[in-house]
């Protein structure tokens, strides 16, 4: 017990745990040992925590603060960070976008990707976020092979936990894909890196600071194959898989014209409509799919500013949900954000269905689920999501008495309804990250 790593936040004004219950709690506190939940409760801390004396605890004052799970980002693209606002493609829709960028992202340096990622990182948990995903699936030829490990890095200095996926890109131009050679690997390549990361980096025990996942681009840079040998070594090693599908009527018709199918029947002869898979944008889906869908449990990540950025559309999130498919909130790549705000991703949430269907169609309660649970259930990440004993000690912070909070009547509900403000701190595994001007 004397080298446990103990940990207690107390007198949080308001307290959101997401538990079964969804209990919101006045004068809250959390106390961990080793980074993971030991006890959770309102009013004053008690003297005696699981046996263990007060003053043992390392104390953390949240006085005047709203205190919620940390959020979880389901969808990245952190070398992103170093296009943002990009002149030319400000007006376009996403196939031209990909078309005029992927020549700027091949002369990024391995500097330039682990700049990037830190940039996103730490703009993320200036955000209230405690746990990412990043889709990495770019390796210009010029570049180190071994990019995922620089992101890793990158997260490993910026302190936050790290669910990185081994992207790829196969099928270039000249194959009838939509990327140049410039941009692309060969499947080979792509296999032998995937079992290296994986050997190298992926903790599946509870509390992991990193997990891996495998994720094949899209439809339009991948070969049938590829995603096939993908699905099995990621099920081989019993980790999860991640693509992109559906974000356009483009994307649909490249499917029709290339493979016959549409996205979703092409998902299924490659081997994966599963529960260990989610989906970026998931936005074209007939009502046949979006059942097919939630019956395997296939998870969505939902990237409203991106889609609307780009005009992409807007994903079925109530109808996927009731068909049985997790959905949580992604701020995608900071290049078609363009930043890595997550907090001001669920204010984008409420205000973009709301639009659509009425100021009933989405409670801020829903989008906090999506942003907590909902990011969970699409990682498979059972440790993270909820202030529950047995999770990982993962909190935001945010202060009330920031100008943007003034006048505000119900502390929940601000965080959504007012412009975001960024958090006083993160709290990841039991450490204060304190955010940076």
């Amino acid at each position: 017990m004397s080298d446990a790593k103990l940990f207690l936040l107390e007198n949080a004004e308001t307290l959101v745990t997401m538990n079964d219950q969804r209990e919101v709690l006045k004068t809250g506190w959390v106390a961990s040992r080793d980074g993971m939940i030991i006890a959770v409760g309102s009013g004053p801390a008690p003297d005696i925590i699981e046996d263990i004396p007060q003053e043992k605890f390392q104390k953390h004052d949240a006085t005047g603060c709203v205190v919620l799970p940390g959020l979880i980002n389901t969808h990245h693209h952190l070398y992103q960070t170093r296009t943002r606002a990009y002149g030319p493609v400000a007006d376009s829709e996403l196939f031209p976008w990909l078309k005029t960028l992927y020549p700027v992202w091949a002369q990024l340096t391995d500097d330039q990707f682990y700049q990037g990622a830190l940039v996103g990182f730490k703009e993320l948990m200036r955000s209230g976020c405690t746990c990412t995903t990043d889709h990495h699936y770019l390796f210009p030829q010029d570049a180190s092979e071994q990019l995922i490990d620089i992101t890793i890095l990158a997260a490993r200095d910026a302190g936050i936990r790290f669910h990185p996926t081994r992207g790829s890109m196969s099928r270039s131009v000249k194959d009838g894909g939509l990327p140049p050679d410039s941009v692309v690997q060969d499947e080979d390549t792509i296999m032998a890196d995937c079992e290296r990361v994986i050997a190298k980096f992926h903790d599946p025990e509870p509390g992991a600071m990193v997990r891996i996942a495998l994720a094949p681009c899209s439809p339009f840079s991948v070969s049938p194959e590829l995603m096939k040998s993908t699905s099995a070594l990621a099920r081989k090693h019993g980790i999860r898989m991640h693509t992109h599908l559906s974000e356009t009527q483009d994307e649909n018709t490249y499917c029709l014209n290339m493979y016959k199918q549409r996205p979703v029947d092409f998902l299924e002869s490659v081997d994966w409509l599963g529960d260990d898979v989610w989906l970026a944008h998931g936005i074209w889906f007939d009502d046949a799919e979006v059942a097919r869908l939630g019956k395997a449990g296939v998870g969505i990540a939902h990237c409203p500013t991106s889609n609307m950025r780009l005009g992409s559309g807007v994903c079925r999130v109530r109808d996927l949900q009731a068909a049985g498919s997790p959905v949580g909130l992604a701020v995608d790549g900071s290049a078609s954000n363009d930043s890595s705000n997550m907090l001001a991703e669920l204010r984008q949430t409420l205000l973009l269905h709301r639009v659509i269907h009425g100021a009933a169609a989405m409670s801020i309660n829903e989008v906090l689920e999506m942003a907590t649970l909902g990011g969970a259930g699409c990682l498979g990440r059972e440790d993270v999501g909820s202030l529950v004993v047995g999770k990982a000690c993962d909190l935001a912070v945010f202060d009330l008495e920031s100008i943007g909070y003034d006048g505000a009547h119900d502390p929940v509900a601000a965080l959504l309804l007012c412009h975001p403000e960024p958090a006083r701190e993160v709290i990841i595994g039991g450490q204060v990250i304190a955010q940076e001007e």
